[in-house]
């Protein structure tokens, strides 16, 4: 079976921690709980035929990208970069984080995620924003609540690390 380190980034309270419950566990709770330091869960899928074990670091979220997180990074397959799709401050602090991952690690595999789907009503971002980030990033849509789009993330981000393998 083939191991890979995924890491959830994004700032604080964007539902790096639901998605990875959604995932893992199929569960979702409207009590907000802030992460602190790094909890790490694990979940076998397989994709095209081949095992992959995920090791999925759900580091805590900060207005400030500490230093020390970025040990967390290290041998880092992936990425998981979560913003509140409710608030568009949070997709600009993504966006700082991956340029911090660029530098710190490098070019790899990402799926910028716009999180809590579920609250259409309170949608912070414009289709004019959401078509640009198309152009630049794979994007999806999720919703730990209702688990939209959640699974979707997880696989995409899989199969580009096992694509990723096979060139590198």
């Amino acid at each position: 079976m083939i191991q890979k380190k995924i890491c959830m980034l994004g700032g604080t309270a964007v539902g790096k921690t639901s998605l990875v419950a959604r995932y893992v566990r199929n569960m979702f709770s409207d009590k907000y709980l802030s992460s602190i330091g790094v909890k790490v869960d694990k979940k076998t899928l397989n994709v095209d035929g081949t095992d992959v074990g995920l090791v999925l670091w759900d580091i805590h979220g900060d207005d400030q990208f500490e230093s020390i997180r970025t040990a967390y990074l290290r041998g880092t397959s992936g990425y998981l970069l979560v913003a509140d799709g409710t608030r568009k401050s949070t997709l600009d602090k993504a966006l700082d984080v991956k340029r911090m991952v660029d530098t710190a690690i490098g070019d790899v595999p990402f799926i910028l995620v716009l999180n809590k789907a579920d609250l259409a009503d309170a949608w912070d971002l414009s289709e004019t924003d959401e078509d640009e980030l198309q152009t630049k990033y794979t994007v999806v849509r999720s919703s730990a609540k209702t688990g939209a789009g959640v699974e979707e993330a997880f696989t995409r981000l899989t199969k580009a690390l096992m694509s990723s393998a096979l060139r590198g």
